[in-house]
């Protein structure tokens, strides 16, 4: 058998790892470089790389997360002082602590209540809702004469709301209204007898700005702008002595105005009161700014300190179209005969309302032969008004005196009238004039001192609206 026959006996195979360290010695430097570039030694270089790093990593998180868990389970000392304060001692059976459990049950009745909310329709009354709500009107009776209830319960318009909480029996357990803006009430109604919950409200003004064109009418131009209907015509009441806003408005005419808005838990309410304005009128300009006097009274001024109140308005109804004019002669709609026609018509729905033009006096109420229902006011220094063709009169009577303003009756087509409108005449020691054109002397401007508190209390509105006409020219050259 030959020693190097591979056949001659059995050879046990070497591990690898010995074959290699065999191979890498017998191979020589030349040998080394070539095996130390193998993809195989490679492989096993990166593993030890990476073993070592994670190594490094679990070390650190075992060293240091202890760190923190004992961090946290150290005891903190806290210095606590206890103070003793001397509590009311309410006894069993006491006033004060049936009132706390009255109160307490009321919360808590109120709190789980199934409200049944009715808003208020035009000419609908409380003993209607009552009978709706299959409640009896003595218990309504009941109710009014609750101390505070009667006002809101009586004196209420078109969209206020009722809430009742009756149960399946259909016995009224509660009943809730608002009292005012900041004053919810719930009366709760039991055995006992009736109980209140005021609940207080918060109300917020907040001051917005607007800024519009008149491109069609006062009304969509405001309702562009974001403004809301009683906001526009709060505006209009304000201009009211010096803008006709029924003839006197052009397609180009513009107005700034600072306005409050009433807001209560978060929602709109109301519009609230013009704070300062800018109205451009055929090119005319016209400011406006409210004025609060130290006594809390506030009055509108112009920009010099003029007040914006007139003697008279300038027409006594709100956004009327005015149908006949001043003339020496005109052709009656109803007659047929031309003659002449001493004041203003302005044709509206009937039912609209009517305004005394100033302040003064009524010295006659009644039916005048073609005039239908009329009303006459003497305002003073020989100066009176009429009012004519009304479908009803208000609550004044013959020698009552009114306001600038107030509503003394509403629009219709009694006498002689073709449709439902009013005739407004303007006489001045028994002369008639043209209610359009007559002018009155301008009223005298706050006095110095309260002329300088005046344009303090002021400038910010004003700045305000220098800002939006700036911002409103910016736009309109671009």
């Amino acid at each position: 058998m030959q020693p190097n026959d591979p056949t001659s006996s059995p050879v046990r195979p070497r591990p690898l790892q010995a074959v290699r360290r065999s191979e890498t010695v017998e191979s020589g430097p030349a040998s080394s470089k070539s095996s130390s570039l193998s993809p195989l030694s490679r492989f096993r270089r990166d593993h030890w790389i990476v073993a070592s790093m994670l190594a490094t990593v679990s070390t650190l998180v075992v060293l240091t997360i202890p760190g923190f868990a004992g961090a946290s389970l150290e005891p903190h000392d806290v210095t606590r002082e206890y103070l003793q304060l001397d509590l009311p001692v309410i006894t069993a059976g006491s006033e004060e602590a049936e009132a706390l459990a009255a109160a307490s049950a009321a919360r808590l009745a109120s709190d789980a209540a199934d409200w049944r909310v009715v808003t208020v329709k035009p000419g609908q009354t409380l003993g209607a809702i009552f009978a709706e709500q299959g409640l009896s009107a003595t218990l309504m009776h009941r109710l009014l004469e609750h101390p505070g209830a009667s006002e809101p319960l009586t004196r209420f318009r078109p969209g206020t709301e009722f809430a009742f909480d009756v149960d399946s029996a259909g016995q009224l357990r509660a009943l809730r209204f608002d009292r005012d803006e900041a004053t919810r009430v719930v009366l709760h109604v039991g055995a006992d007898g009736i109980h209140e919950e005021k609940l207080e409200r918060e109300v917020q003004r907040r001051v917005q700005m607007a800024s519009g064109n008149i491109t069609h009418s006062l009304s969509e131009a405001t309702e562009r702008a974001g403004m809301s209907t009683s906001s526009m015509l709060e505006m209009a009441k304000v201009f009211g002595y010096d803008i006709d806003f029924a003839q006197d408005l052009r397609v180009g005419d513009s107005f700034h105005v600072v306005y409050e808005d009433i807001y209560r838990d978060g929602e709109r309410l109301r519009g609230g009161d013009i704070l300062a304005a800018t109205f451009v009128n055929q090119g005319k300009t016209y400011q406006v700014f409210r004025y609060t006097f130290a006594d809390g009274k506030t009055e509108y001024y112009d920009a010099d300190g003029r007040p914006m109140k007139k003697s008279f308005l300038r027409m006594p109804i709100d956004f009327a179209r005015i149908s006949s004019r001043f003339s020496s002669a005109r052709r009656h709609p109803v007659l047929g005969t031309t003659r002449a026609h001493r004041g203003v018509d302005y044709a509206a729905p009937t039912g609209t309302q009517i305004k005394s033009a100033g302040d003064g006096r009524i010295t006659f109420a009644g039916w005048r032969n073609g005039y239908g229902r009329t009303v006459i006011v003497d305002h003073g220094n020989g100066i009176t008004t009429l009012y004519a063709h009304m479908s009803r009169f208000s609550s004044y009577k013959t020698g009552a005196r009114v306001s600038q303003g107030s509503t003394i009756g509403y629009v219709g087509a009694s006498g002689l009238a073709s449709g439902p409108h009013l005739h407004y005449e303007f006489r001045m020691h028994g002369v008639h004039r043209d209610p359009l054109t007559v002018t009155m002397p301008k009223p005298q401007p706050l006095p110095g001192g309260e002329l300088a508190r005046f344009r303090s209390q002021t400038q910010p509105m004003l700045a305000r609206l220098e800002v939006m006409q700036t911002s409103a020219g910016a736009l309109a050259s671009r």
